[in-house]
């Protein structure tokens, strides 16, 4: 058998143009294969990270999937807000360990403002038990500070010390509501977590009441009074609302009985969300289109199989008296086809070992840009155990597909191959 490879390389060699080009077509389908894999499982993982050792999210009654897209992911918006008194009642629950407030609404040149206060930096979790850590500046304290997340202080090209001016709604750019007479000064700037919180700003929820204080109705007062806002002190802002809490319980079992508490709360139209189940939820959602990508990319390795059949099959015709000579000194015709299929083994063999090479040099090259601008962590780990299948499925394939243009070259008779053609 090894002979056969042996013989089969150096024809392939003889090829070298057509082989290279053919291996180098399956090894790009291999690459697109394994490199969708590599990102889908890393954006699922991510996701599923950017919020851990977290029992419940906690917002107005809805779309579960909305709740936690605007609470932890930073994306959409709130259908409604929930009173301060509601928070309160379950801040203050025997089985709740701690509370994470929030209050979104604002934005600086398309970065969320988040509203919250030290819970946030003391009990918020991501990755497992990685917490919240500052590369500058102490937690925002007072009225007019902010923390800016690591991408955003780099994008903005801001630092300690710097005025913002936040802009009244979610918009991309300046905005037409712009806070000007309530600039926020840059207290804090986050260490890099890979998750929505690099690419926003915190502020304090006395903060965000202090910047809507003259406004009625989302405007800013057509009499409002004219007192310096500025020197508005922190005990005399009295918080009324807010959108979503995050709740740690102190165990499993009460995280359970508290979210059909929250459900049940007749005060109020609330719901309470565990973070995993509704990930889940979010991942149904998008399925379709993952099976969608998948089946797309195992289409490219099938052509790029069936271009490899092509390409031995079309050889066939200046190949024959290669065939003939094979056959005259005694190699039959079971060699013949075997002789075929060793080569198409060898070229699906070559284009797997270079897919997984561009497949890893690809992730390596795009994994700071998709950490930083989508939040997605792609590790390079080994290949797992699944994926090793999918390589050999894709060798035994190709030696199948192979015996299409081997069965041409077994039909073809040796009186037929050694004549000269007119």
């Amino acid at each position: 058998m090894i002979y056969l490879f042996k013989i089969a390389s150096q024809s392939l060699w003889n090829r070298k143009i057509s082989t290279l080009l053919t291996i180098f077509s399956i090894a790009m389908s291999i690459m697109l294969f394994l490199g969708v894999e590599r990102v889908r499982q890393g954006a699922k993982e991510s996701f599923s990270n950017t919020i851990s050792k977290t029992d419940l999210v906690v917002g107005a009654r809805g779309s579960e999937i909305q709740l936690l897209l605007y609470t932890v992911f930073h994306m959409g918006n709130a259908t409604n807000n929930i009173s301060w008194h509601t928070y309160n009642h379950f801040k203050n629950n025997s089985d709740v360990a701690w509370t994470i407030p929030f209050s979104l609404g604002d934005s600086y040149n398309g970065h969320r403002v988040i509203a919250t206060d030290q819970n946030f930096y003391l009990h918020y979790q991501f990755f497992g038990n990685k917490k919240i850590e500052f590369k500058e500046g102490n937690t925002p304290n007072d009225i007019y500070d902010v923390a800016l997340g690591a991408e955003m202080a780099t994008k903005e090209n801001l630092k300690l010390g710097d005025n913002i001016a936040l802009t009244h709604g979610i918009s991309e750019g300046l905005g037409i509501l712009i806070h000007k007479d309530k600039p926020f000064t840059v207290t804090a700037i986050l260490k890099e977590t890979g998750t929505p919180i690099d690419r926003a700003a915190f502020i304090t929820l006395e903060g965000m009441e202090a910047i809507h204080i003259d406004w009625q109705n989302g405007v800013p007062a057509i009499n409002k009074k004219n007192a310096n806002t500025q020197k508005i002190k922190k005990e005399d802002i009295k918080i009324e609302q807010i959108t979503s809490f995050l709740i740690g319980a102190n165990s499993r079992i009460s995280s359970l009985s508290l979210q059909r508490e929250i459900n049940n709360y007749k005060k109020e139209p609330i719901m309470g969300v565990i973070p995993g189940v509704a990930l889940s939820q979010l991942w149904e959602t998008v399925s379709y289109a993952e099976t969608a990508l998948q089946i797309v990319s195992i289409f490219v390795v099938i052509i790029g199989l069936i271009g490899m059949m092509v390409s031995l099959y079309t050889s066939l015709e200046s190949r024959r008296r290669e065939m003939a000579i094979l056959r005259a000194i005694g190699a039959g015709r079971i060699v013949i086809v075997h002789l075929l299929v060793a080569e198409a083994i060898f070229l699906s063999f070559s284009g797997c070992l270079f897919g997984v090479f561009f497949c890893y040099f690809f992730v390596a090259c795009i994994q700071s840009l998709l950490l930083q601008n989508l939040g997605i962590l792609i590790s390079l780990t080994a290949l797992s155990f699944h994926e090793y299948l999918y390589l050999i499925f894709v060798v035994i394939l190709s030696a199948l597909i192979s015996h299409i243009p081997a069965i041409k070259a077994y039909r073809n008779s040796l009186i037929d191959g050694l004549s000269i053609r007119t």
